[in-house]
């Protein structure tokens, strides 16, 4: 028999059992967070009907997306969350109560191009709210305070929320009169990576007049305090319909997400930020790391005027954002933000001596009874061998069991760490684990 070579395919990210834990207690919090907000669980299939995923057609999508054929099914993997949401609500509307909140946590999977830090298969973190007819912009408010305690959470104390509005910067260009503001968004979105003097360049390119492209730079410099920036836009007097209304939604925004306890100093206005193009319709966010400003976003979203028009004829407007838990977690381990230590999930393991595995096996099921997280050794070894395993496997205490134990029920409970050893009875093992 040949042997294969064992081996992932490129854009695969596997991790060793100490990444893993690391990466498992990020999950967590954030899980924890979006149901703490009052998010609900949902899960759907990895693989969908293609005309299903694909209804609005064309694009990077149709690229991208791991497409195939079983008998006569037309299938393809998910390539996001958002979608198959979409599906979800449509298919499950008469059973859901409106505003719906859910949270989905799961892999997706794009045909990338395979680089450093892009995968092909990946998890995104995500939540949405959707509304049936109307949504309020209460919800729009929120979604910045779950950025907000999830990210302390995880345990940054340097990271700032940006919030804008779509309305704000369509209604601005057209007061300008331009009318394609979709390619000045496109060209401004890359004024960090370009620079002012080759966004004005570009922004000629489309027809724009010099002076307007200053204008255009100079709008979207405006900083400062939340505050302060809202007094310099309403300064503006621009009577546009659109950035008016955008404008006093935004200041909704910024008051409700202040009465539900956002801390001033993580979020700001940024007028530059606009995110997905021909999806975002309103309220957009983006959050970074204060002192990593070269990993970019790490969770975005936005308000859309309607989640499910390739699907049903109701209107059912929604606002969500989504952390890319995987490409999250490589970046900050890339750049030395987060560091996974060896360490175990059990809190105590047993070393049987040769004749006393049946009784080992009896006392981690008591010990599994009461609670306590517990495994045993079973394989034959000299007892050096066995204690090399517990250091290993970074378990923090060990009980070597033998006949004597056996009929005491009193045990020698080794710290693997401090190597302090001290006899204890059943009861006090349970009770001290049980704490």
């Amino acid at each position: 028999m040949s042997i294969v070579k064992a081996s992932t395919l490129p854009g695969f990210m596997e991790l060793l059992p100490k990444d893993q834990i690391l990466f498992n207690e990020m999950r967590d919090i954030i899980r924890e967070n979006f149901e703490k907000h009052g998010f609900l669980p949902i899960d759907t299939p990895v693989i969908e009907k293609s005309e299903v995923l694909l209804a609005k057609g064309g694009g990077e999508t149709e690229k991208q997306i791991y497409r195939f054929q079983k008998g006569y099914t037309d299938m393809s993997l998910r390539f996001d969350l958002t979608v198959p949401l979409a599906r979800y609500t449509v298919e499950h509307m008469n059973e859901l109560s409106f505003p719906f909140k859910r949270y989905q946590i799961g892999k997706v999977y794009r045909g990338e191009k395979a680089q450093k830090g892009r995968f092909r298969e990946f998890y995104q973190c995500d939540i949405d709210t959707i509304g049936n007819g109307e949504l309020s912009l209460v919800n729009d408010a929120e979604f910045p305070v779950v950025i907000y305690h999830t990210f302390k959470d995880l345990g940054f104390s340097d990271f700032t929320i940006h919030i804008n509005n779509r309305k704000i910067l369509k209604g601005f260009y057209a007061s300008l009169g331009i009318e394609d503001s979709a390619a000045v968004l496109r060209i401004v979105d890359k004024i960090d990576k370009i620079g002012p003097e080759n966004v004005l360049k570009e922004l000629s390119e489309t027809g724009i007049d010099e002076e307007s492209g200053k204008k255009i730079l100079d709008f979207i410099g405006i900083k400062g305090s939340v505050d302060e920036v809202l007094e310099e836009l309403n300064k503006l007097g621009i009577t546009d319909e659109i950035f008016v209304e955008g404008l006093d939604e935004l200041t909704q925004v910024v008051g409700y997400a202040r009465d539900l306890g956002i801390e001033e100093g993580f979020f700001d206005i940024d007028l530059k930020i606009a995110r997905g193009l021909d999806y975002y319709t309103g309220t957009v966010y983006e959050t970074t790391l204060d002192n990593y400003p070269e990993i970019g976003s790490v969770c975005s979203g936005g308000r859309y005027e309607n989640l499910a028009s390739y699907y049903t004829d109701k209107v059912l407007p929604g606002v969500g954002l989504s952390i890319g838990l995987s490409r999250l977690f490589y970046q900050l381990n890339e750049a030395g933000i987060i560091s996974s230590e060896e360490k175990s999930l059990i809190d105590l393991l047993i070393l049987p001596m040769d004749d006393c595995i049946n009784e080992g096996l009896k006392l981690v099921r008591e010990l599994r009874e009461n609670g306590i997280r517990v495994t045993i050794y079973t394989e034959e070894a000299k007892l050096k061998k066995k204690f090399k395993y517990a250091d290993q496997t970074k378990v923090d205490y060990v009980i070597v069991l033998g006949e004597e134990e056996i009929q005491n029920r009193k045990y020698s409970l080794k710290n693997m760490h401090s190597g302090d050893q001290v006899e204890i009875t059943f009861d006090e093992l349970v009770e001290k684990f049980k704490k």
